[in-house]
């Protein structure tokens, strides 16, 4: 794996992205922003899930002045989201939000977005930089609010990412030309608390995106797949086109973004950054798909063990198996597991046999084998 772009740090409240820390999950509200109670219990469940920053729509000036009354009521550092309007984005920051997100494609009269800037520094206030496919601005109006129909933007007509022959416009020099626009007029204001995003439902053409402009600028980026879909399907296009880039050492924060609970978007988050080795929160498990040789239903049993152990915040490998014979060797790495046989099951501590229990009672023994197991990492 490639070693971390180094990038310039931004604070979200306590939370630093990017000047090496550690890459944060957040996730979106998903009530409406005027309805504080909901979207404060909302937010609530996210903090126990694990939700590190979390970011609500602001679409009308009702939600802008509910944003000050929820920050007073969470714990975890707040973005007001922005399209349109830039007065909702000064409302937002008047009202103490941890961050704004602008959306370039939607917000490019220069004199209003200077307004935000100038009312970002006056309460030092990060601007993440939110490039989307969906939302671009035309061909030709970067930066400009006259004389453009989004109707004939032309924007969909562009190649995207592997398509585009040698010298052609794509759609992610687009996407690049308009992350570049924002970035030096924000430059240009003495402004450099940034962070970036460029997000695209094509995996393609959101990783050479991004790829493209970690070389150009020093600033954290906030990964994501926009758009990608329910839960499973989701999941996997996020973890393929976020592995990709985390892979290769790029990205300070992300975000799952699924058609779901939230909850299920934080730890989708997770377990992408797990698989890495770029986080370790909470428990792992590894769990085997079962065969014919199981004798016991060993998917019930790991998806059993799985909901246990999602109330654990235990920073250790699980492991379940189906095979008395080959469980062990297969997870010798797992601070403590179990193969089950017929009638019987084996709990091993990485790889060594410990206890052999009743198939009735292997559950319970896992888990109570579990609890006496301590934390090997630090998260």
């Amino acid at each position: 794996m490639s070693k971390r772009r180094v990038t310039k740090p931004v604070y979200l409240g306590g939370v630093k992205v990017g000047g090496g820390a550690d890459i944060t999950v957040q996730s979106m509200t998903k009530t409406d922003t005027r309805d504080v109670a909901a979207t404060v219990r909302q937010i609530h469940e996210l903090e126990e899930a694990g939700c590190e920053i979390i970011r609500s729509a602001v679409p009308d000036m009702v939600a802008a002045k509910a944003m000050r009354e929820i920050k007073k009521k969470i714990h975890i550092p707040l973005i007001a989201d922005i399209h349109f309007h830039y007065q909702l984005a000064l409302e937002c920051a008047e009202g103490g939000v941890d961050c704004l997100r602008l959306n370039p494609g939607n917000l490019r009269n220069e004199d209003q977005v200077r307004q935000v800037v100038a009312k970002a520094k006056e309460r030092n206030i990060p601007i993440r930089i939110g490039v989307n496919f969906g939302s671009l601005p035309p061909v030709g109006g970067i930066g400009r609010t006259r004389g453009f129909s989004r109707h004939l933007d032309l924007v969909n007509r562009l190649p995207k990412a592997g398509e585009a022959q040698e010298g052609q416009y794509s759609i992610v020099d687009h996407m690049l030309a308009t992350a570049l626009w924002e970035i030096s007029f924000l430059e240009q204001l003495d402004f450099d608390q940034i962070k970036i995003s460029m997000k695209a439902f094509d995996v393609p053409t959101t990783v050479e995106a991004y790829r493209r402009l970690a070389e150009m600028v020093p600033y954290p980026m906030h990964l994501g797949i926009t758009e990608a879909g329910t839960v499973q399907s989701g999941s996997i296009r996020t973890a393929v086109g976020l592995g990709v880039l985390l892979y290769e050492g790029i990205g300070d924060t992300i975000r799952v973004s699924l058609s779901g609970d939230s909850t299920e978007e934080v730890a989708a988050g997770y377990e992408i950054l797990k698989s890495l080795n770029l986080r370790s929160k909470g428990t792992t498990l590894v769990a085997c798909p079962s065969c014919g040789r199981a004798d016991v239903d060993v998917v019930k049993l790991a998806n059993d063990v799985d909901q246990l152990l999602k109330k654990s915040d235990k920073k250790i490998k699980v492991a379940v198996m189906g095979c008395e014979v080959n469980g062990p060797g297969e997870a010798k790495d797992a601070d403590v597991g179990i193969a089950a046989g017929a009638g019987r099951a084996v709990i091993f501590r990485k790889g060594v046999k410990v206890r052999v229990v009743a198939e009735a009672d292997m559950l319970t023994a896992l888990m109570e084998e579990v609890e006496n197991t301590p934390s090997t990492v630090s998260d």
